[in-house]
């Protein structure tokens, strides 16, 4: 049920909206406030869906209340009432982040159809977030050892910024969690993550998947096609395996880095990105530096920040969390009771040599769950985790 408030400190004009919205809809629950000092009170202890606002008002103006409301309730859309001679007053309230503006008196059609847009805008702020929530699960870091605890904290230091990030780690271990709760936490997370493996793309085709072509630049080049660069403005860009990127292909990204600046194959025209960029590799790029496959200058451009993922044999006092983590995962995935580890199973496995890190963790997760018993015991894991 939508919960509106108005806000209007003459009230034979407050009780004609309060009337207007009642009528409008039975859904919608009307609360009115006399003045701005009252309003943000109410705004402060409750939640609501959308505030219509005078802008001349005694305590308390619109204006204040709007960048009030904007630093204790952001995602709350404000449409500010302005009378005749507020007009620039109401437009500037737009800079400042309100909806919309009504004029008094207000027309009725364009009132209802504004608190309509304002109301769908709230549902769609708030389906995003619940979306947000889902996804970040997906990405969350599991475990509480030292090791991931420094990670989670760097990662909340880091990613309210745009400095670059180089995450380095073995196969496996989860670099790409680390380069998604970096977007995910950042002020770009609005806009896209674009994941880039550079090891699955042939050398010849790199360019042209990170910066686009036009039309016959190469033989398959039928018309023009932006790149992933492109795609991730204003978001941040996820080179994945960048240590097995072509020395071409890093020439270019240096530049893109230096003057954010990027162009398509077989363009001459430079076109402006504003995008953040992400790395991660499972090499030793000092040492690919020493025998000439990687770029130093691109490697100091990369590793502003240097974020090292732990190998899981490096972690163990984690795989119980991971464990129960997997198993919820995995019975959600399948539609399956949830199934629990003994002690026994649990010991084993944490004595077990995780080569593949977690991604090998899981494997053996879900084939334990599938072939072992209701409670996956010592045996269970004898006879299926080494298979």
């Amino acid at each position: 049920m939508p919960k509106i408030l108005v806000i209007e400190d003459e009230a034979a004009i407050r009780r004609v909206l309060s009337k207007i919205l009642s009528e409008e809809s039975d859904t919608y629950e009307v609360e009115e406030a006399e003045d701005g000092l009252q309003g943000v009170e109410k705004i402060k202890n409750e939640d609501y869906d959308l505030v219509l606002c005078d802008i001349k008002m005694p305590k308390m103006d619109g204006v204040e209340v709007l960048e009030a409301v904007k630093k204790i309730k952001p995602e709350t859309p404000m449409v500010m009432i302005s009378g005749h001679g507020d007009l620039e007053t109401a437009v500037n309230t737009m800079r400042l982040g309100a909806f919309d503006y009504i004029s008094k008196p207000p027309d009725l059609n364009r009132l209802l159809n504004t608190v309509r847009n304002a109301l769908d805008k709230k549902q769609l702020v708030v389906e995003n977030k619940i979306l947000k929530k889902k996804v970040s699960k997906n990405y969350e870091m599991i475990g509480d050892s030292d090791a991931i605890n420094q990670i989670k904290e760097m990662i909340d230091k880091v990613a309210p910024t745009d400095a670059r990030v180089l995450i380095t780690g073995p196969n496996g271990t989860g670099k790409e969690l680390v380069a998604h709760q970096l977007h995910e936490k950042s002020n770009r997370s609005a806009k896209p993550i674009v994941e880039v493996n550079c090891a699955a793309i042939p050398s010849e085709l790199i360019e042209s998947e990170l910066f686009g072509h036009i039309k016959g630049a190469f033989t398959s080049a039928v018309k023009d096609r932006a790149g992933k660069f492109e795609a991730a403005n204003g978001g941040t860009i996820f080179l994945d395996e960048i240590g097995d990127m072509s020395l071409p292909a890093q020439a270019k990204v240096l530049r893109a880095l230096q003057e954010n600046l990027i162009q398509r194959v077989g363009a001459d025209k430079d076109i402006k990105v504003d995008v953040r960029v992400i790395a991660a590799t499972n090499k030793d790029l000092k040492k690919e530096i020493e025998e000439g496959r990687f770029r130093e200058d691109l490697y100091h451009r990369l590793a502003v920040i240097l974020i090292k993922v732990p190998a899981l044999n490096d972690r163990r006092e984690d795989i119980p969390k991971l464990l129960e983590h997997f198993a919820e995962k995995i019975a959600g995935e399948q539609g399956t009771l949830v199934k629990s580890f003994s002690d026994k199973a649990i010991q084993l496995l944490q004595e077990y040599d995780w080569t593949g890190n977690i991604r090998e963790l899981r494997n053996v997760v879900e084939r334990l769950i599938i072939l072992g018993g209701n409670e996956i015991s010592e045996q269970d894991v004898k006879l299926f985790a080494s298979k």
